[in-house]
């Protein structure tokens, strides 16, 4: 497998957990947390919109 391209969500702040993403040749979409880097959560860009979209604050 390649080496993945790992990157910190701009919504991470400094010095704080971070969420850092990266996507496989396939397209899939992997998560990982800075605490527990070793654990990674693998996703698709579909699946990932709509968790988004879900935990986004409503505007108004």
């Amino acid at each position: 497998m390649p080496e993945l391209n790992w990157q910190k969500s701009t919504h991470s702040q400094e010095a704080s957990s971070c969420v850092y993403l990266a996507t496989t040749p396939t397209g899939t979409i992997l998560l990982r947390e800075s605490d527990a880097p070793e654990t990674v959560l693998a996703t698709g860009p579909r699946q990932l919109a709509a968790l988004i979209s879900a935990l986004r604050p409503v505007r108004r």
